[in-house]
């Protein structure tokens, strides 16, 4: 399928949908008529297969409780072991709504009110609040940036751990929003660094099935044949891969089966949400039957990807784009052209783009922005051609 075949198939319109990415555009940034490029969701229906077993599951009529069937724990598992060369047995999985829910409950449980957790900036927003929501010390190690590629300074980050008596490290694998897919030996080397100073970790790894160009995931517990897997947490998630979030079904999986006591005796003091039906019956489908799909809608990211690239060095040849080796987001640095301080402005009332912002992620993140990728070519389009011309027009006329 071409991803113009692919496109005229399964891009659907959004708007008016009770969409958190286009209904909530007046309430998140003051314009309802903004286009949206932010949070991380797609314009793609899903899989048809998935579409179909949604179909059937609610002709059926009654939606009581739910159980996991063990052909949901057989695709996942087959999924993991065939896309990534994860091995995951079904004692090991428990369930959450979602991925962020998720880091809450194992912050909880693994550490204690003031005790310290390390985040590596700029980073998915919601980790500063699992931590800072729950009472516990935010410790952060900002990436090095060179010419947009970031790396982790491994010296800096055992300092801060060591000084911080850090309990816990929250770990974005790929990274969100740099596009890092940690190599082999940057993984061993938190992870030793991580070992030596009695820390945990969690691995957040939802965007684990974008990973683009030649680059390779590695997950977490796997890593040297599995060396860390008892100091080591994974969360994932069909939700981003096939654009399932609204269903809120996440996997959190714990190798360690005194971590993972721990953590059931964590989860009955909160009480253990009933598993979502619809989450169940959609990921299922979407693990045995959209292999093919993810594979064409990859090939439209790495289009827009291509177009952005291009258009950028032609037209702004100063924008930094941090290359995309995983992810579906594009980080990029807007500084050379752009007051730091008026990049909101730029984008909403120059540009009329709603985008996540730098600051969101790091408090050095003035001047970049975050562009979601996985949408309908037009709007990708749409998006770098009003900030290239804008770009163009403020430096013309100044």
């Amino acid at each position: 399928m071409t991803t113009e075949e692919f496109c005229g198939a399964y891009c659907v319109e959004r708007r008016g949908t009770g969409s958190l990415k286009w209904d909530s555009l007046d309430e998140i940034f003051g314009d309802s008529e903004l286009t949206p490029l932010w949070v991380a969701d797609m314009e793609f229906k899903a899989p048809l297969e998935v579409i179909d077993a949604i179909k059937k599951r609610a002709e059926h009529g009654a939606f009581g409780y739910g159980k996991v069937m063990d052909s949901y724990y057989e695709a996942f598992a087959a999924w993991q072991k065939k896309q990534h060369g994860m091995v995951v047995e079904k004692s090991e999985i428990r369930f959450y709504t979602g991925v962020v829910g998720a880091l809450y409950a194992l912050v909880n449980t693994f550490t204690k009110p003031a005790d310290a957790v390390v985040i590596c900036p700029p980073v998915y927003y919601p980790f500063y609040d699992a931590v800072l929501n729950t009472g516990r010390t935010l410790v952060t190690c900002e990436l090095d940036n060179t010419d947009g590629v970031y790396s982790l300074d491994f010296e800096k980050f055992e300092q801060l751990v060591a000084h911080n008596n850090v309990k816990l490290f929250i770990l974005c694998s790929p990274h969100n929003p740099v596009g890092r897919v940690w190599t082999a030996g940057e993984l061993e080397k938190m992870f030793e660094i991580c070992k030596k100073h009695g820390a945990l970790v969690i691995s957040d790894e939802i965007h684990q099935d974008f990973v683009n160009f030649d680059n390779k995931f590695i997950p977490a517990s796997v890593l040297s044949g599995g060396k860390y897997k008892d100091m080591m947490i994974t969360v994932n998630s069909a939700s981003k891969t096939f654009n399932l979030a609204g269903l809120i079904h996440s996997h959190t999986i714990i190798h360690n089966k005194e971590m993972l006591q721990k953590y059931d005796d964590y989860i009955k003091t909160i009480g253990q949400a009933e598993a979502n039906i619809f989450g169940m019956v959609a990921m299922e489908a979407a693990y045995r039957h959209g292999e093919e799909w993810l594979v064409n809608l990859k090939s439209v990211i790495r289009q827009n990807y291509e177009y952005a690239k291009t258009e950028f060095a032609s037209k702004a040849p100063k924008v930094v784009i941090t290359p995309l080796e995983g992810t579906y987001l594009m980080w990029l640095d807007l500084r050379a052209y752009i007051d730091p301080e008026q990049i909101s402005d730029f984008m909403q009332k120059k540009c009329r783009l709603a985008v996540d912002v730098g600051e969101w992620f790091s408090v050095n993140g003035k001047g970049f922005i975050r562009i979601n990728l996985a949408t309908n070519p037009k709007y990708v389009k749409l998006a770098v051609d009003n900030i290239t011309s804008n770009i163009i027009f403020t430096h013309t006329t100044v």
